[in-house]
């Protein structure tokens, strides 16, 4: 094989098989259609991932890995290439995707703010340029090919709107649809209204600018690209003929952004009508612009989930975090779900500048009066890219603290310096205790806000009657010992050419 595309195992997550790595899979389609041999490796849920890519690495022959990570993913990714040094030392390894992303925008604002090279951006693009030989910030469709050839550079920088690499919406419609056949979409059980159901992506990027938010500095994340909606309803018919799925989890940053929604679901509710089938789809919606004709076409479509970041019940919190809507807009929100028959998942998250008890006591007493279907809240974490992280100054009186300001109140959030290439933790998906803060306020500890959000859970879920998520454990990759040979299971390792 040419080259070896990885998936990390997300060990933060309640359940990994959920969803596809879809960026991954996009790769996978351009290397496809070109004619690259090539294989992926898919980690997802697999506990003991690192003997996987051991075998994968005794057992085939690849010259060049690229893996792809998120923030919370990194941890893995590190472990997965110390096992590709060890056993394909002279391999070419490319490190893309979001965290990458995220952190070459930090890296970009600390230029843009003279801050020399010692920046904590800096230093974590530099620490990420030493392990791994190549780094692809944003789009990654057109950047793959420049890292198979021969004197690749070692940084392609695709989160340019200048750069060719850039995607536009038009870029966006001549690309294949994912390739899902590269990973073994039958052990993915994602499910809506108990119909089976995979992931897509209509458009690309959130013009908002809430502080907590990743990728606000980022293009690739910030700017709005769309597909055309009949390519959107294509990709939807492809995956029904294909896998008999009929359940979609629209996984765009804010479907109602887009000024095409409403007639995209009209096309989408046409395209069941020529099937004869039923879609079932969830997505995720801005809570402000949402409306009652989005409400009625989104029913009509076959939504019935939407899941809306309101991520605070407190005045104080929602202007300090510059989300640009108010209580009384999100209460409208769940009203107009409610009266056309969609339920709501209500994405809630504390330890934001300024929160308090008593802020937390308002969401707490939100959550309470406006009784969505279900909700899930999170300690939030201040990524690379995020306001939060990008302009954060150092303590002046205490070491590895960081302090970002609220300019229009004043609030402030002090967070803890994080090597991400080894610390997870700050991402946990266990409801019962197992959070970890690694931010706090000036009223609250680090400690405080974790017993303040199970606290939170926990009264939320037992006045309204909601169960609590529950885990599924990973899988284990079984070899045998002294055994020749690949035996790496087909749900793990797909291909388009013989090892």
């Amino acid at each position: 094989m040419k080259i070896c595309l990885i998936t990390p195992p997300s060990v933060f997550l309640l359940d990994e098989r959920m969803f596809m790595n879809l960026g991954i899979l996009k790769i996978g389609a351009v290397l496809e259609i070109a004619d690259v041999p090539l294989g992926v490796l898919d980690l997802s849920g697999i506990a003991n991932y690192e003997e996987v890519v051991a075998d994968y690495c005794q057992g085939v022959k690849t010259e060049i890995f690229g893996i792809t990570s998120t923030t919370p993913q990194l941890p893995a990714a590190i472990r997965i290439l110390n096992n590709i040094r060890q056993y394909k030392p002279k391999a070419r390894v490319i490190l893309g995707g979001p965290h990458i992303t995220l952190v070459n925008a930090a890296f970009k604002m600390e230029k843009r703010l003279n801050i020399n090279g010692n920046g904590r951006a800096a230093i974590a693009f530099k620490q990420l340029a030493e392990s791994f030989d190549i780094l692809v910030a944003g789009d990654g469709e057109k950047a793959i090919f420049q890292t198979l050839e021969t004197g690749a550079p070692d940084f392609i920088d695709a989160d340019n709107p200048q750069s060719p690499l850039f995607l536009s919406d038009d870029k966006l419609n001549q690309l294949p649809f994912p390739a899902r056949h590269l990973v073994d979409v039958d052990s993915y059980h994602y499910r809506i209204d108990g119909v089976r159901a995979l992931s897509l992506i209509a458009q690309l990027g959130c013009p908002f600018e809430c502080g907590f938010c990743g990728g606000r500095n980022s293009p690739f994340l910030r700017r709005v690209r769309s597909r055309d909606s009949e390519h959107v309803v294509a990709e939807m018919t492809d995956i029904y003929y294909q896998y008999g799925i009929r359940g979609f989890m629209m996984y765009d940053d804010e479907l109602n952004v887009s000024k095409e929604m409403v007639n995209l679901m009209k096309l989408i509710k046409q395209s069941q009508e020529r099937l004869g089938v039923e879609f079932r789809l969830r997505g995720f919606i801005k809570a402000e612009l949402f409306t009652e004709e989005q409400a009625e076409t989104m029913y009509q479509a076959g939504f019935r989930w939407i899941l809306v970041g309101f991520e605070s019940g407190s005045p104080r919190i929602l202007k300090n975090i510059n989300k640009k809507s108010t209580r009384e807009e999100n209460s409208l929100c769940l009203e107009i779900a409610r009266k056309h028959g969609l339920k709501v998942k209500a994405l809630m998250s504390i330890g934001h500048p300024g929160e308090t008890r008593q802020t937390i006591e308002e969401t707490t007493k939100w959550l309470i009066e406006t009784r969505p279907d279900d909700f899930d809240v999170s300690i939030i974490t201040t990524y690379p890219g995020t306001p939060y992280y990008d302009e954060a100054v150092s303590h002046p009186d205490q070491p590895g603290i960081w302090v970002y300001t609220y300019k229009k109140t004043g609030d402030k959030l002090f967070s803890q310096e994080i090597d991400y290439r080894l610390v997870a933790d700050y991402y946990k998906g266990d409801p019962d205790g197992g959070y970890v803060s690694f931010v706090h306020t000036e009223e609250l500890s680090a400690q405080e806000l974790v017993e303040q959000r199970n606290n939170l859970e926990r009264r939320v879920r037992d006045t309204l009657g909601l169960p609590f998520n529950s885990s599924a454990a990973a899988q284990r990759y079984e070899h045998t010992m002294g055994q020749s040979g690949l035996l790496i299971p087909s749900h793990i390792l797909k291909s388009t050419s013989p090892s």
